[in-house]
């Protein structure tokens, strides 16, 4: 959390508030963990200069700037993004503040400080390990049954590796596996060619829909999801698995059901989620 729905409301958020277009007059570091260690390489690289584009890869949001460098921001767990005024002080989590020359200043507020504001300059792309993005074109049933062919794994954490889809999480791979039909532990080479039909519909509906309802906030509290104008993200009534273990299972009624996979909460169906289904 925040998986591709959330980063994707982020992005939209930032490009509507009109970053693109703006130029970067200063930058203040409360928290030099955040960008690397590093304050001054950030500010090397982003004072003076224009930002172009701002876009999404997996998870990451992607800062482009005039001269060809990026800036790339991983929300982690409980990162945020907001535009206020630069004459206000930085609150007790906003970590880093970029004061724009428009008077504005984009705050990067983390209340646990485990997200990253990394620039990235030169040729080499840290992000050319990551696998396919489930909502373009090109991720097609076909797509997905090559990234899986031959792995043993179980089916739940090879979804959550980011080098074989790029931006899926905890919360869209139990509710894509639900709507699939598919146990968590299923082995990745157990899936036949209905099955993997079955998935790639169910990661695509299942973000599609999240996207559209810009994200999912659970609960109340600083550590969850806020867009970047700071409303809360409209998903959660949609989801049919993520933490309602011990609810009935909107499709068969069966208690629906909680356990740990690969170190992560996994939500699923005993009943139409069987692990021996053909």
């Amino acid at each position: 959390m925040p998986e591709l729905p959330e980063v994707e409301t982020v992005v939209r958020g930032l490009r509507a508030a009109g970053l693109p277009g703006a130029r970067i007059a200063a930058v203040e570091v409360r928290c030099p963990r955040i960008v690397g260690g590093a304050p001054g390489a950030l500010r090397q690289t982003v004072v003076g200069r224009r930002v172009v584009a701002v876009g999404r890869r997996g998870k990451y949001i992607v800062v482009d700037l005039d001269d060809g460098a990026r800036v790339l921001i991983h929300l982690r767990m409980t990162g945020k993004l907001r535009f206020g005024d630069a004459a206000t002080p930085l609150g007790p989590h906003d970590h880093v503040g970029f004061t724009l020359a428009d008077g504005r200043r984009l705050i990067y507020n983390d209340t646990r400080r485990f997200g990253r504001i990394l620039p990235c300059i030169g040729a080499a792309d840290p992000l050319a390990a990551l696998g396919p993005e489930p909502l373009e074109s090109a991720f097609t049933p076909a797509c997905l049954a090559r990234r899986l062919a031959g792995r043993r794994r179980r089916i739940k954490p090879l979804l959550l590796d980011q080098t074989i889809i790029a931006g899926l999480g905890n919360i869209y791979v139990d509710e894509a596996l639900w709507a699939a039909r598919i146990h968590p532990e299923t082995p990745a080479d157990c899936l036949g060619p209905m099955d993997l039909r079955r998935l790639h519909r169910a990661i695509r509906h299942v973000l599609s829909v999240a996207v559209a309802n810009q994200g999912t906030t659970l609960g109340r509290g600083q550590t969850n999801f806020y867009s970047v104008a700071g409303r809360r993200g409209r998903n959660a009534d949609r989801l049919k698995v993520f933490r309602r273990d011990g609810q009935p299972c909107p499709r068969c009624g069966a208690t629906l059901a909680r356990a740990v996979v690969a170190q992560r909460g996994t939500h699923f169906c005993p009943a139409c989620q069987r692990i021996d289904d053909p």
